[in-house]
């Protein structure tokens, strides 16, 4: 087992893409289904597994290309230290004191340590200045607890 870590900033709006966040459903609309529909269907199959946006569940950022990979590392503590030096990094652009303070982001490094020795996923997320967003993830890899099926982006 291994863990690969994500990051992903950017406008807000663009975040809250919620269609382009989630993989479409494993059926395509019927053939007599709204034009609309079938066109907005291949838009999402085609732009999920290659957009950089982070996906509403977090497994699924291993179909995304492996260029987005920020790092694999086969030890949790790597891993989790990995996430505490992004929080480090962009703790002064958070629009929240209260997720700036030293203590809560060194829960959050403990908690996602505890997490990924269990062997699931961690992601969070923060508001920057407005109206940008932070989005942080390291995933459990080979194989995937959420979602087994999903194969290794960089094997």
């Amino acid at each position: 087992m291994h863990h690969h870590g994500y990051l992903w900033t950017g406008p807000k709006g663009r975040f809250d893409q919620d269609a382009l966040r989630r993989p479409p459903h494993p059926e395509s609309p019927l053939a007599e289904s709204r034009p609309e529909l079938i066109q907005r269907y291949r838009e999402v199959a085609a732009e999920f597994p290659t957009s950089d946006l982070p996906p509403l569940e977090t497994a699924y950022w291993l179909i995304k290309p492996r260029s987005l990979v920020r790092g694999t590392w086969e030890e949790v503590n790597e891993a989790a230290s990995w996430l505490g030096d992004r929080l480090a990094e962009y703790a002064s652009r958070f629009a929240s004191d209260r997720d700036r303070a030293p203590t809560r982001l060194a829960r959050l490094v403990d908690g996602a340590a505890r997490r990924l020795r269990s062997g699931a996923d961690v992601s969070y997320g923060f508001y920057l200045e407005r109206p940008s967003y932070l989005s942080l993830a390291v995933v459990t890899c080979s194989p995937n607890r959420a979602n087994a099926e999903l194969a290794c982006p960089v094997a």
